[in-house]
């Protein structure tokens, strides 16, 4: 894995499931972050090979609930992000799935309550030796590259100061969000701070906040300095937004992600919560395209709503024959 002149997908829960990163990779994304998964929830998870799909599966025990799965199409560039508070738990979980990602990386920077509350996230950037306990545990033990995103602290000198304390753990990269904890998305985010890490530091740094159009993949390089760039909102709303060649129309993106969905056995929740994000950018949930997106109870539904009825009747029999 390298992190010099990248398009990197942001890690997104609910979004950032096997469909959705084969989506942007499709359109020119060189390294796709999978949604976090918290270190308790794998380990409560078996390895699986799902013939049926030519995915590799972690499914939950007793259950057919799956909390990751991937393909060897991505294992080359995925990123698998975690959310933990120990360095103990991080290991035996990245352990787990270290042979079917590029690499792991460490959440510091979900302000949510959940992630917060169990000591994971955000929580984190105030506890520099439990973050330094976690990467070098795994830096020691795992033969992939190791690395973590954060988001700024109160003054660019504590960031920076923090950045440099990650940075002797011997971490491949460092993923800066632009926005402080108590930040909300429509907040304007830093270039200027996540310059002052750049500068701080030698390790590759990626940029990451408010990237909607793919000039601005250049624009916040050159004036942050950084190594590669991460798009998170922009990429929901149109992941050809990684794409040299401009934009595609959002419905042509959005029939794609529907039938790699039905091709990848999605689940629906996460493809529905996708599938919003999109409409309440570009419509409205209360049209009826949104509100037939809300009474759909499964990717069936979807294919009929937005007439993949064909594909998915193909699919579904490709399975019946296999199985």
């Amino acid at each position: 894995m390298e992190y010099e002149n990248k398009l990197v997908l942001a890690p997104m829960v609910r979004v950032g499931t096997l469909p959705f990163r084969l989506l942007a990779a499709q359109y020119g994304a060189d390294i796709t972050y999978g949604e976090e998964i918290i270190d308790h929830r794998l380990l409560k998870c078996e390895r699986k090979i799902n013939e049926c799909l030519g995915s590799t599966d972690f499914v939950e025990k007793g259950t057919d609930t799956v909390a990751f799965r991937t393909c060897q199409e991505e294992k080359d560039r995925v990123v698998f992000q975690m959310g933990t508070s120990d360095a103990v738990r991080a290991l035996r979980a990245a352990q787990m799935v270290c042979n079917d990602v590029a690499a792991i990386d460490i959440n510091m920077g979900c302000p949510k309550s959940f992630s917060i509350s169990g000591g994971m996230g955000a929580a984190l950037l105030s506890k520099p030796e439990l973050i330094h306990d976690i990467l070098t545990t795994l830096k020691r033990n795992l033969d992939i590259p190791v690395t973590c995103k954060i988001r700024l602290l109160s003054s660019s000198n504590d960031t920076v100061e923090l950045a440099r304390r990650i940075e002797k753990t011997g971490i491949s990269a460092l993923a800066v969000h632009g926005r402080k904890v108590p930040d909300r998305p429509r907040d304007p985010a830093k270039w200027n701070e996540i310059a002052d890490v750049v500068a701080a530091l030698s390790i590759p740094v990626i940029a990451n906040g408010d990237v909607f159009e793919y000039d601005d993949f250049q624009r916040i390089k050159v004036t942050t300095g950084a190594s590669s760039v991460m798009v998170a909102r922009g990429a929901i709303w149109n992941a050809s937004i990684f794409s040299a060649q401009g934009k595609l129309p959002w419905e042509e993106v959005r029939r794609e992600y529907i039938r790699k969905s039905i091709l990848w056995d999605n689940d629906i929740k996460s493809t529905k919560h996708t599938l919003k994000e999109m409409i309440i950018h570009y419509s409205c949930l209360e049209l009826p395209e949104g509100r037939a997106v809300i009474r759909s109870q499964n990717l069936g539904d979807l294919a009929l709503l937005y007439g993949e009825e064909e594909y998915y009747s193909f699919i579904c029999q490709t399975r019946q024959q296999f199985s």
